[in-house]
């Protein structure tokens, strides 16, 4: 399944700093440590992550630690997007929603069993 299709709609940078009320070069610093993972999008490409990032005014609680496991686990950013967009029994639901509903131990825990 294409991210598109798992995605309810995509933020820019300026966007999502705004959203979450940070400067731009705070977003960008999250990008560059880890904690944070884009998709270039459209032409020219444009750098853009999920609006299912975004809870409450700020992002998913959990996100940057979900993303380290993954990536321990060897996901690259798109299949680390992807898991964290596409429903899983064993959270139940999506994982990112799990992480916005106040769920991200279990995330977590989930994406550990994966390294394995």
């Amino acid at each position: 399944m294409e991210l598109d299709d798992l995605v309810s709609g995509w933020l820019t940078l300026p966007d999502l700093a705004e959203q979450i009320d940070l400067p731009l070069a705070k977003v960008r610093q999250l990008i560059r440590d880890g904690r944070l993972v884009v998709v270039e999008r459209g032409e020219p490409p444009v750098k853009q992550v999920p609006a299912e990032f975004v809870a409450d005014g700020r992002l998913v609680k959990g996100l940057a630690g979900a993303l380290t496991v993954l990536r321990d686990a060897g996901y690259g950013d798109r299949e680390a997007l992807r898991w964290l967009l596409t429903e899983d029994p064993g959270i139940p639901g999506r994982p990112v929603d799990a992480m916005a509903e106040g769920r991200d131990t279990a995330v977590k825990r989930r994406a550990q069993v994966l390294a394995f």
